[in-house]
Parts: C-alpha cells; sequence; structure tokens
C-alpha cells in the first residue's frame, strides 16, 4: 500500500532554500473544490497540521480537470447519490440536491476562483476554498456564478475588489493551468490524492496515496518517510480549537479530538449552555459555529 510511486518533484528546489527553516516533509494534496470525497478529508487534514504542523507544509494543488471529465460522463441524479453515499459514510455532509436545483455545467469556474483567491496569499486562497466547500456542500449553491463567488470571497475576509479583477485576470487562469501541468506530471488520476515528500532527501521519489485512507494510514507514512517514530503535539483546549476554525462539523472535532460524535455532542452542550456556540443542522449531522467566549 504504501510503495513509493516514483512520483518526482519539481527541479525548482535550489540552494538558497537553505537559509529558511524547511519542514521535513511536504505534502502535494491534489483535490477539487467540487470533489465530495475530498471534503469528507477536511477531518484527516486538520489533525495532521494540528499533531505534525511542525513537521509538515501541505501545498494544494487542483485538479478540475479530472471533476470536468467525470461530470461530463455522468447524469445529475449518479452524482447526486454518490454525493449522498459519501456523506453517509464518511459524516461530513454533502447535499446532493444541488445537482437537481442548480447543477454545475462549468466545474473549472471554481477552481479559477481558488487561484484568484490566492493571489492574496495562501492563507487567504485557503479560507476561500473552506468556504466554498461550505457553501456547495452544505448551503447547495452553485459555485460557479460571480454573485455567489463575490460573496464567498466577501465572507472569507478578501479585499472584494482585488478578487473581481482577478476572478478574471490571465494571472489565475495561469495559475490553474499550473496546478493541472503538476498533476500531469505526477500523474495524479484521482482525486483526493497525497504525494509525501522528504525535504531532508530531494532525491528521494516521493510517496503517492491516491483515494482517501484513515489517518492513521498517513502517520505511518510520515514515519515511513523519516524512519522513526513521531510524537505528536498535544492537542488545544477545545474552545481554542473552535475559536480558530470558527465553522467546524461534528466530525471533524471527533477526528482530531480522538471522539465518538456522541461524545463531541455532549462536549458541546456544555458550550451550548454558555452560549459559545450555535448549533447549524445540515442533512447529514451537524455544524457549529463559534460564538465567543464567555470565559
Amino acid at each position: 500500500m504504501l510503495n513509493s510511486s516514483g512520483t518526482s518533484k519539481n527541479e525548482s528546489t535550489n540552494s538558497s532554500w537553505k537559509n529558511f527553516y524547511i519542514k521535513p516533509i511536504e505534502i502535494y494534496v491534489f483535490i477539487d473544490p467540487l470533489c465530495p470525497e475530498c471534503w469528507a478529508l477536511e477531518p484527516v487534514l486538520k489533525k495532521l497540521l494540528i499533531e505534525f504542523g511542525d513537521k509538515i507544509s501541505i501545498r494544494h494543488v487542483l485538479t478540475g480537470r479530472l471533476t470536468s471529465l467525470n461530470i461530463s460522463k455522468k447524469a445529475p441524479s449518479e452524482i447526486a447519490k454518490l454525493w449522498e453515499r459519501t456523506a453517509t459514510r464518511s459524516g461530513m455532509s454533502c447535499d446532493g440536491d444541488v445537482w437537481f436545483e442548480d447543477p454545475i455545467s462549468k466545474p473549472s469556474t471554481a477552481s479559477v476562483a481558488v487561484k484568484a483567491a490566492e493571489l492574496q496569499g495562501k492563507k487567504a486562497g485557503l479560507r476561500f476554498l473552506r468556504k466554498l466547500q461550505e457553501v456547495l456542500f452544505l448551503e447547495k449553491q452553485n459555485i460557479t456564478k460571480k454573485e455567489i463567488l463575490i460573496s464567498i470571497a466577501r465572507d472569507a475576509g478578501l479585499d472584494v475588489e482585488e478578487f473581481k479583477k482577478d476572478l478574471i485576470s490571465e494571472a489565475a487562469c495561469k495559475a490553474f493551468q499550473c496546478d493541472l501541468k503538476i498533476t500531469r506530471e505526477m500523474d495524479v488520476d484521482e482525486s483526493p490524492t497525497f504525494v509525501f515528500f522528504n525535504n531532508e532527501n530531494i532525491e528521494e521519489e516521493g510517496i503517492k496515496l491516491s483515494g482517501a485512507y484513515p489517518y492513521e494510514i498517513y502517520v505511518q507514512v510520515l514515519e515511513e518517510i523519516l524512519q522513526r517514530k513521531l510524537m505528536s503535539r498535544t492537542l488545544p483546549p477545545l474552545q481554542d480549537f473552535l475559536a480558530y476554525f470558527k465553522f467546524v462539523a461534528t466530525k471533524e472535532i471527533a477526528v482530531v479530538y480522538n471522539l465518538s460524535c456522541q461524545e463531541v455532542e455532549k462536549e458541546m452542550k456544555k458550550l451550548l449552555l454558555k452560549q459559545a456556540v450555535e448549533r447549524v443542522p445540515v442533512k447529514y449531522g451537524t455544524f457549529w459555529r463559534y460564538l465567543k467566549s464567555n470565559d
């Protein structure tokens, strides 16, 4: 399962990097904004960064071409069923009704929008991507419409006027094409896919995992690359986690804190009584919005 894929990193690595601190492992995470399996991996990504953020850096690469091909081959009813099955299995809600109410005809638009957001910085791009996924999978809105994309940019705290310009810019299109090129060069044909690189030995081939796996498998890969048992960092207090991420699923809390969904509900009820959070019911499960600290 954990065989080296023979994937090679782009040769842009150069000696000047040695002047900076480089985390031992870099993970290329190949995703698509419209992919329910990618959305379902959000709890795993959070846990990896919280527990091993001192050892890993993550680079998101968009594979919109793959989703475009899949959507063109399937009827809306098939896609909706896939979303519903993913939601039931993963605990991360995906409302497939969007494919009946307002189906998406040009999925690449969402990927270009993410790259436009990234022109305002990596963190801005990640905030935008998360908001876009929430609007699509939870609110079943067509995230290829310009007015919805602008609303997402505003909610993500972006400079909206800059985003409007970047959305139709050559720079955003070129950035997306660059991601597609990396996807081809690394022979990625599935979303999600993780490719792990050892920054302590840049000649070493990457390890590629196509598809979604349990959290423990990703930790196993990290330990295989570094050839040692890893000590995870201490988890933050739950309220600090909520204050940082603002809006999270019961499933995300459960995965990060190694709790059952029932145990999460019990803890969240305490915060509800403090009026620190509000419950946001969705089609499958529950999300929680952080309000404030009353301590």
